[in-house]
């Protein structure tokens, strides 16, 4: 998350910025699952804000019902989701994306899921799980950085270079796992690789035991809007064996949800 700082450049107020809305906006964001109840302090400190700022805001959002208090921890309540779902209202291909889903989920017997590109993250839309038990707690709003999932690499790839390069360079390469690609000219290459073949793999990546794979989701000018993946635990499924026994119907399932979005015959399979 990036939480601005007293000392941070804050754009200045015009008739193009209104920046009472922008602190509205970090003080939403400062709660997360890792912080889901905050005093006026913490949300103050998180959202790079006075006190007195903090409390205004907070005060107004639970006005709105967007946030609950006990009078000394607050947290955002359940109407908070109607911003995140007017979103996804707004896509209806998403409504005809799930029984797609379901039906990929029935066949391979593995998690998949569709996300979108914002910024250097991708942030998901759909999840359509398993019943199995796996360690990673994701749904829809959740977010993981885009270098590291196949998703997200599906989703730089289709960025044109210039752009994509720009973006990398402002993104510390980090080190999730011992499998993690933290040189920048290796990433530049496997994105690439995504891009001509349609589809990536990430093998432990971002986290131990976790492989995933991906293919582009496109609209109808044939630009990749969103990602399907297939996610497993690499104890069980090798990554020789999504290639060669979940790609295919992984293709056949984005080629479907493109061409229900207008895409070009030849993308999204």
């Amino acid at each position: 998350m990036n939480i601005q700082t007293p000392d941070a450049k804050d754009p200045k107020p015009s008739d193009s910025y209104v920046q009472s809305f922008a602190r509205g906006l970090e003080v939403i964001r400062s709660f997360s699952a890792a912080t889901p109840q905050q005093t006026l302090s913490e949300v103050a400190a998180r959202a790079g804000l006075t006190r007195a700022g903090a409390r205004r805001i907070l005060l107004t959002l639970q006005t709105l019902g967007y946030v609950e208090t006990d009078g000394k921890l607050f947290r955002l309540s359940p109407r908070i989701l109607d911003l995140g779902f007017a979103y996804l209202s707004s896509l209806p291909i998403w409504n005809l994306a799930e029984p797609v889903m379901e039906d990929l989920v029935e066949e391979v017997r593995e998690s998949s899921s569709a996300a979108v590109l914002d910024g250097l993250d991708i942030v998901y839309v759909l999840r359509v799980p398993t019943h199995k038990i796996m360690r990673t707690n994701l749904g829809v709003g959740s977010r993981l950085p885009a270098p590291w999932t196949s998703m997200g690499r599906v989703l730089l790839a289709g960025l044109p270079d210039e752009e994509l390069e720009a973006r990398l360079a402002q993104h510390p390469l980090e080190r999730f796992t011992a499998h993690t690609t933290t040189e920048l000219p290796a990433l530049l290459s496997r994105i690439r690789e995504a891009r001509q073949q349609g589809w990536c793999l990430v093998n432990q990546e971002l986290e131990e035991g976790l492989i995933s794979i991906a293919a582009p989701l496109a609209d109808r000018t044939g630009r990749t809007v969103a990602a399907l993946n297939i996610s497993g635990q690499a104890n069980r499924t090798s990554a020789a064996m999504m290639q060669e026994s979940l790609l295919p119907a992984l293709l056949r399932a984005a080629k479907t949800i493109s061409r229900m979005m207008g895409a070009p015959r030849g993308r999204g399979e």
